[in-house]
């Protein structure tokens, strides 16, 4: 087996690794080729996964390239973790947001439809590498915003896609901690788009655990700013939101600690990054630092290694994805991504049926459905007015006015081409 790493220059790449050693043998694995743009962080990263693999025995081949093509021609997976335009485009976006008292965040709200405009013309370039040469491979795509440009990809790419996101293993493995068990004994009715979804019911070694967890508060992400909950919202949402909803349900109180902040969230990941590439770089290094975990992301070598391994075994097991709703949820449109469990086969992953939406998640989940249908339409017409309905759609853009201003600041940062009627 081959896999090709999309972005492998990204500080997470020796996670991923540390998971391919593991499960090297079930999978067969015989080759990893590691591509990047750019040459420096490809050399520093590269150098470090061939030290881990070498210190485990050389299980497997690791390549690095410079040239996509090289890359993936003749995959089997092609695992895409991009970021268009770097830290440096996050932090100028945040900011332009932050200046129209917008929330800044890179996935949720008007900063994750920058880095959607920026993202998807490049990941359908890869997809036209995919169909020409390695035309039977699945792609994997962790690139943010995960289920935008999953739904870009199945829309317009072409080739087999299955979107991934860390937040539901972890809290998965949060239930898993908090009840003293493994992750695998734990069952989320997990429900929505990434970012943006609810836990119904908690199963914990096939009982139902929600009431009694609900009341405990677990699974926050350290990237995310804490805030304490309305805790008659809570009892009456009767549900665990994801952490990233702090965002809708919080939305003065979270601009507020955005602002606030001395650094944006980019300019902190820049200079988390910067330490861990000066220790990548140490020739004795042969393992992954636990420094790493101040850059976030965890459980991504996890999430993404099994569903690897379980479309090569042919598994059946149950994974929460981004995919293609196909009538799961009655609610939204067929075609349209969405975040929920899925059996996962050689096939790939089809979503379980997830039955009605209750009223009080139903309606934001079809609001930012609909941002993010308008989103993928921008990004591949190249039409502004698409683009200006995108953000005005989205429920943090709170003015008609804010989302041209910033449309067009975007637009002139990122060259992004758009194109008025």
């Amino acid at each position: 087996m081959k896999i090709a790493v999309i972005g492998a220059g990204s500080t997470y790449t020796p996670e991923l690794l540390e998971g391919l050693l593991q499960e090297a043998e079930v999978l067969a694995l015989q080759e990893v080729c590691l591509h990047d743009i750019n040459g420096e962080r490809l050399e520093i990263v590269g150098g470090l996964v061939e030290r881990m693999v070498k210190a485990q025995g050389s299980p497997f081949q690791v390549k690095r390239t410079l040239d996509r093509v090289e890359a993936v021609a003749g995959a089997d997976f092609v695992l895409t973790q991009i970021r268009v335009g770097g830290q440096e485009a996050r932090a100028v976006d945040t900011k332009i947001c932050l200046a129209e008292g917008l929330i800044g965040q890179e996935t949720t709200g008007p900063v994750g439809f920058a880095k959607a405009m920026r993202t998807i013309p490049v990941m359908l370039e890869i997809c036209r590498d995919l169909r020409t040469h390695a035309p039977g491979a699945f792609l994997i795509n962790f690139t943010n915003p995960a289920g935008i440009i999953t739904e870009a990809v199945l829309k317009h790419g072409g080739v087999k896609a299955i979107g991934l996101c860390n937040v539901p293993f972890g809290m998965q493995a949060a239930v898993a901690e908090e009840c003293g068990t493994v992750p695998e004994e734990v069952e989320l009715d997990y429900v929505g788009l990434n970012h943006l979804a609810w836990v119904r019911r908690i199963y914990v070694k096939g009982q139902d655990r929600t009431e009694e967890l609900l009341a405990k508060g677990w699974g926050k992400p350290a990237n995310i700013p804490e805030l304490a909950w309305n805790s008659d919202f809570q009892r009456a949402l009767a549900m665990k939101a994801n952490s990233y909803l702090d965002y809708f349900y919080l939305q003065d109180e979270m601009l507020a600690r955005l602002q606030a902040q001395p650094k944006t969230r980019a300019e902190v990941v820049m200079e988390i990054e910067t330490a861990l590439l000066e220790q990548y770089k140490n020739p004795e290094l042969r393992s992954k630092p636990k420094e790493l975990e101040k850059r976030g992301g965890a459980h991504y070598s996890t999430v993404a290694v099994s569903l690897i391994r379980d479309i090569c075994l042919n598994s059946g097991r149950k994974h929460i994805v981004n995919v293609r709703n196909s009538g799961a949820l009655p609610e939204l449109p067929p075609e349209a991504v969405i975040e929920v469990p899925a059996v996962v086969d050689a096939k790939g992953a089809v979503p379980l049926a997830i039955g009605r939406l209750e009223p009080q998640i139903r309606g934001l989940i079809q609001h930012v459905k609909a941002y993010e249908e308008l989103t993928v339409e921008a990004a591949v017409t190249k039409d502004y007015g698409t683009a200006l309905l995108a953000l005005t759609t989205n429920p943090l853009v709170t003015s008609i006015n804010k989302a041209q201003r910033i449309l067009d600041r975007f637009n002139e940062a990122h060259q992004l081409g758009l194109v008025k009627a």
